[in-house]
C-alpha cells in the first residue's frame, strides 16, 4: 500500500510542489505516538463539491482581462485537472459586490412583472458564467440568493439599511424570485438551490433585509414554496438562514417544524463569527435530513490587514476542515475574482479573493488562498464520502474522505510553529511523514 503526500511547502518555497511517495508497512510494533488514525468503515455524509460566487464585481473585472488571463482563471477553478469547482453562487439583484444598486423591477403597480429586466445580470455576470459552463460542462449548478427585495417592497423604502419585506408584497416577492430562476433556466443554466435571504439578521450599509425565524418560516410556507410549486420548481432546494454559525441551531429549531420540514432542504451558513463547529453538530444530530452548506467565506480587509493577508489564510483552512468534520456537504467561496483593491464594491467593503487583477498594470495575481483551496477541491472530489479520523494533537487538523473510485484522501493542516512527525495508520498498515509548520497537505492512499 502506497501513500502519496502532496503539499505547497513553505519550507521548500511557495512555488515548489512538495510530492513524496511513502510505502505503508504493517504496524508490527503497534505504534502509539504521533498517530493519525483513519477508519473508512465509519462513514458519514457525501460531499457535493466546491465552488464560489460570480458577482457583478467579479464579472466586471473578468471583462477587463485578455483571453489568456480569462482562460487561466476559468480553467484553474473549473477544470477537473485543477480545482474542479462545480458550484456557483449568484446574487439576485445587487449586493455589495456590485457596481451600484440595482433591481430588476421597480414599478409597484406592476403585479405581473411585465417591466422585469435581466439586463444587469446579462451585462457582466452571464458572460463569465457562460465561460465557466464551457469548462465545467453540464455539471455546473447554480445557487441563487437575494440580498434585498426591491425598495418599494420594503418597510424602509430602500434596498440598504435592513428594513423588512412588507406583508402585502410577500406573494409578489415570491413571484420575483421565481422569475429569476426562470431567467437562468431559459438561458440553459441549472438552478440547483436558492436561499431565502442573505444574512437575514444584518442591517448593512449595502443591500440587506431583515427576517426573523417566524417571518422566514411563514414566507416560505405560505408564499415562496407554493409559488415555486406552481412554477414547477418544487425540486429546487431551498436553504434557510444563510448567515453566521453562532445562531444556526436556534434558526433551524425555530424555522423547521412539521409544516415546513418537507420544504427545507438545508441550512446555509457563513464563517464570519468564528468556529461554532458544535452548532453544526447540533443541527446534524437533531435534523439529519438537512444539508449543511458553507455559502460564503472570505477574508475581509476591514478585519484582516490586506498587506499581510497570507499570514491569516490558514484560518480559512482550519474553518473548512472543522466544517467538513461536522457535516458540511458543500462549500462556496465568495468572489472568484476581484481587483487589486479587493473590489469593486459600491460601499467600500473590500475583501480578498483567490485571484486578484491589477487593473492599471493589467496583471493577474493568483493568491495563496487559491493554492490552499485547490488542496481541498482537487482531492475531495464530488461524491466523496467523509470517513472518521482521530489525531494525537490539537496542533494538527485532519479530515478524510473515501473517493468514488475507492481512494482514501486525508487532508492535514499543521497550525503549530514546529515540524510534526506523523504516523498515518489505516487498519494494520502505517506510513510515516514529516509535516512542516504552517503547512496544508493532502495524502492519497489507494486501497
Amino acid at each position: 500500500m502506497k501513500l502519496k503526500y502532496y503539499a505547497k511547502s513553505p519550507v521548500f518555497g511557495r512555488e515548489r510542489n512538495f510530492e513524496q511517495t511513502i510505502e505503508m508497512t504493517e504496524d508490527i510494533r503497534g505504534i502509539e505516538s504521533q498517530v493519525v488514525n483513519i477508519y473508512p468503515e465509519l462513514s458519514y455524509e457525501t460531499f457535493e463539491g466546491f465552488g464560489g460566487a460570480v458577482t457583478e464585481a467579479a464579472g466586471y473585472i473578468y471583462s477587463l482581462m485578455n483571453d489568456e488571463q480569462k482562460k487561466k482563471v476559468i480553467e484553474t477553478y473549473f477544470s477537473p485537472e485543477k480545482m474542479n469547482y462545480r458550484l456557483v453562487r449568484v446574487h439576485m439583484d445587487s449586493c455589495d459586490f456590485s457596481l451600484g444598486l440595482y433591481e430588476a423591477m421597480s414599478n409597484s403597480e406592476d403585479t405581473e412583472l411585465k417591466s422585469f429586466s435581466f439586463e444587469r445580470t446579462e451585462k457582466y455576470i452571464l458572460p463569465m458564467l457562460e465561460d465557466v459552463k464551457k469548462t465545467a460542462g453540464e455539471n455546473l449548478k447554480l445557487m441563487l440568493t437575494p440580498w434585498s427585495p426591491p425598495a418599494f417592497m420594503k418597510t424602509n423604502g430602500k434596498r440598504t439599511g435592513g428594513g423588512k419585506l412588507k406583508s402585502e408584497y410577500r406573494k409578489l416577492w415570491a413571484e420575483y424570485i421565481c422569475r429569476y430562476i426562470r431567467e437562468f433556466q431559459n438561458r440553459g443554466f441549472e438552478v440547483q438551490r436558492i436561499s431565502i435571504q442573505n444574512e437575514p439578521k444584518a442591517v448593512q450599509t449595502w443591500d440587506s433585509c431583515l427576517f426573523t425565524a417566524e417571518e422566514e418560516k411563514s414566507f416560505l410556507r405560505d408564499f415562496l414554496y407554493p409559488t415555486m410549486k406552481s412554477h414547477g420548481f418544487e425540486n429546487i432546494e431551498v436553504f434557510i438562514w444563510d448567515h453566521n454559525k453562532e445562531r444556526i441551531y436556534e434558526r433551524v429549531r425555530d424555522t423547521v417544524d412539521e409544516e415546513t420540514r418537507e420544504m427545507v432542504s438545508g441550512v446555509a451558513f457563513h464563517w464570519y463569527s468564528g468556529d461554532h463547529f458544535e452548532g453544526l453538530e447540533l443541527v446534524r444530530r437533531l435534523y439529519p435530513e438537512l444539508k449543511l452548506i458553507m455559502s460564503e467565506s472570505c477574508l475581509e480587509y476591514s478585519i484582516f490587514d490586506e498587506k499581510n493577508i497570507e499570514s491569516v489564510t490558514n484560518k480559512l483552512c482550519h474553518e473548512i476542515i472543522g466544517d467538513l468534520n461536522h457535516g458540511m456537504c458543500a462549500f462556496y467561496d465568495w468572489n472568484l475574482l476581484l481587483d487589486e483593491k479587493g473590489g469593486p464594491n459600491h460601499v467600500g467593503n473590500y475583501c480578498h479573493a483567490p485571484f486578484l487583477y491589477d487593473v492599471e498594470k493589467k496583471k493577474l495575481l493568483p493568491q495563496k488562498t487559491q493554492e490552499q483551496y485547490e488542496m481541498f477541491s482537487h482531492f475531495i472530489c464530488p461524491g466523496s464520502v467523509r470517513v472518521q479520523t482521530t489525531k494525537f494533537t490539537e496542533q494538527i487538523d485532519t479530515v478524510a474522505y473515501r473517493t468514488p473510485d475507492g481512494r482514501i484522501v486525508l487532508i492535514l493542516l499543521n497550525k503549530g510553529k514546529e515540524l510534526e512527525a506523523v504516523n498515518i495508520r489505516l487498519g494494520k498498515m502505517v506510513g510515516s511523514l514529516l509535516l512542516p509548520a504552517g503547512i496544508l497537505a493532502a495524502c492519497e492512499i489507494e486501497m
